[in-house]
């Protein structure tokens, strides 16, 4: 074996050949600085179509990037071959800060939480009056979702003409939600789709809602026609509907103000366990401050809430806590509740 002396030159020791050839790994990522800008469309199996300025780029995560993951919505840095052309692949190096995140677990009971869109502004929640009927517990969870993850919620009513929609609007006037009213018959003839655009313009717009609501068919009605999905129907037998939509989508509006809508695939469930209660109540700007007084890690409905002492001395309505306590108790029900 050979020995080393004090006075050792780095060219008398060996080094063991790289027999793949490679360069060595190292903790040094390529900065990107030519990178060029992007928005997420669509994901489909690992392949992502963004648009790079006026073209449909398809891309790929670079490795570098780990297990950070892209979705729908997310602005990104790419590089490689940005032409568009048939058989081009580019690489996603750098995904940009989200300012809003719509999440979901698969159950109240799955720690792992799904990233559905991206920097959307608002979440448009559509559910039907009839056929099927609605669900006021999943809408609950859409809200809490919204406002946990910095969306403003906008309520969707479809199918007027088989229900009213009294009852479903006096449940939510307190939290004082946006909405819209449409029928089919509006929605054939084009007369509720202006209605529903004055609430989009200008912003990215997610669409939730479960199956057979009618929400591809609004979606449709709201963008151009080659752009359009099919639509399916409600089974007699169960209520439920068929999905129609398989993976979510970013789709520009026409003519209107850089205005998109994000169609996503209908839900049945929409798990909460990712969220944090404690975000819920900065969606109630009357409330928040009577909670200085609450005990610590307090659930805002026990006995030592302060905000039952802050609205009994008139800071709020008691409809709106109302309200909070019941989407704050949305985890522990059942959406079929």
């Amino acid at each position: 074996m050979r020995r080393y002396g004090k006075h050792t030159d780095e060219d008398d020791i060996r080094s063991r050949p790289n027999r793949k050839g490679n360069r060595p790994r190292t903790n040094i990522r390529p900065k990107h600085e030519d990178a060029a800008e992007g928005m997420v469309l669509t994901v489909d199996r690992g392949r992502l179509t963004c648009l790079v300025e006026d073209r449909l780029v398809l891309a790929m995560k670079a490795r570098e990037l780990g297990r950070k993951a892209a979705v729908v919505g997310d602005q990104v840095a790419l590089v490689g071959d940005l032409t568009g052309k048939k058989d081009t692949l580019a690489r996603i190096v750098r995904i940009g800060t989200r300012t809003s995140v719509l999440r979901r677990t698969a159950d109240d009971d799955d720690p792992y939480e799904r990233v559905v869109v991206a920097n959307a502004d608002q979440l448009a929640i559509v559910t039907a009056l009839a056929d099927p009927e609605p669900r006021p517990r999943l809408i609950d969870r859409c809200l809490v979702a919204a406002y946990d993850g910095g969306l403003d919620p906008l309520l969707v009513l479809t199918k007027s003409d088989l229900a009213p929609p009294d009852e479903l609007l006096e449940l939510y006037g307190a939290l004082g939600v946006p909405y819209v009213v449409t029928s089919r018959a509006e929605l054939e003839s084009g007369a509720a789709v202006d209605r529903v655009r004055e609430q989009l313009d200008g912003k990215i717009t997610a669409f939730v809602g479960h199956s057979g609501v009618g929400k591809t068919t609004l979606v449709n009605a709201l963008v151009s026609r080659e752009r359009r999905r099919s639509t399916g129907v409600v089974n007699a037998v169960t209520g439920r509907g068929r999905h129609t939509t398989t993976s979510a989508r970013a789709i520009p509006l026409p003519d209107m103000g850089g205005g998109w809508v994000i169609d996503t695939p209908g839900v049945r469930s929409f798990g909460l366990h990712h969220v944090d209660p404690s975000r819920v109540i900065h969606a109630f700007p009357d409330l928040e401050p009577g909670t200085e007084g609450c005990p610590r890690a307090c659930s805002h409905d026990e006995p030592d809430c302060a905000l039952d002492e802050w609205v009994e001395k008139g800071h709020a309505d008691p409809a709106r806590l109302y309200s909070l306590r019941r989407l704050l108790s949305t985890r522990e029900r059942t959406e079929g509740d």
